[in-house]
């Protein structure tokens, strides 16, 4: 039986479950979650982190633009973000795999092709990818959309069945409801443009992207033709329970 292919894209605010440190009682969640659906899914995930993980152990000091401080905070903090993923899902028997990519090597037809034979292979032998900007070389991440657009555009290259964006919310609230303070869910959408609409843009704490930025990530996904979900990460068992449709949250297709 062909299994679904899920791409989950889990930003800053929701590994640190907004505090000041990365929880690993989170990469737990999202571990459990995924061996309980390894018999019919999976997964390729693309987490943001290594920055909030760095700011956990060091301070750095510099007279040069602050984006220099974040790409060598990310460079400190990448190799504890996978170990972390890589001690946590290796206990459930889960085997992990760092890929750092570029938005460049989205537009290069012979680096598409790497890419997607890459991670093909690592699937196919039940590694699950982790997938992070590689910011010593590019900003992209840190400048504009904590890897919601590097989710959708991996998400469009590999073909996925299910793109999730997990985040702070139970999916995308209307304008209205978050106007009168009682945040009700648009649970289905169909035209992207009706969503626009509804979009109040809020930046995370940790991470650099907002609502608007799950937008532009959804329109990627969209022209490819593939279903995205926007779940509430902060809750246990988000994954499964966006499955089992027992939780609100917004299904764009």
């Amino acid at each position: 039986m062909k299994k679904k292919r899920i791409l989950l894209k889990v930003g800053s605010n929701t590994l640190t479950k907004e505090t000041d440190n990365i929880s690993r009682g989170k990469i737990e969640d999202i571990a459990n979650q995924i061996a309980k659906l390894q018999d019919t899914c999976e997964f390729i995930i693309v987490s943001s982190g290594a920055i909030a993980v760095a700011k956990q152990f060091v301070k750095l000091e510099s007279r040069r633009k602050e984006i220099f401080v974040k790409q060598a905070l990310a460079s400190i903090g990448q190799p504890h973000l996978i170990r972390m993923y890589q001690e946590t899902f290796r206990e459930l028997g889960l085997l992990t795999s760092q890929c750092l990519l570029s938005y460049s090597d989205f537009e290069k037809q012979d680096s598409k092709n790497n890419i997607v034979n890459t991670i093909n292979v690592l699937v196919n032998n039940n590694y699950i990818p982790i997938i992070n900007e590689n910011d010593t070389v590019a900003t992209d991440e840190i400048k504009f959309g904590d890897n919601d657009k590097l989710g959708a555009l991996t998400a469009s290259l590999l073909e996925v069945d299910l793109f999730i964006i997990a985040t702070n919310t139970n999916g995308i609230y209307t304008k209205a409801s978050i106007t009168n303070g009682d945040f009700k869910t648009i649970k289905h959408v169909v035209n992207l443009d009706e969503l626009t609409n509804q979009v109040v843009d809020s930046k995370s704490s940790h991470g650099t992207g907002g609502m608007q930025s799950k937008i532009d990530a959804i329109s990627v996904a969209k022209q490819s033709k593939i279903e995205t979900w926007i779940v509430n990460g902060l809750e246990d068992n988000f994954i499964i329970n966006a499955l089992e449709n027992s939780v609100p949250f917004t299904k764009i297709n």
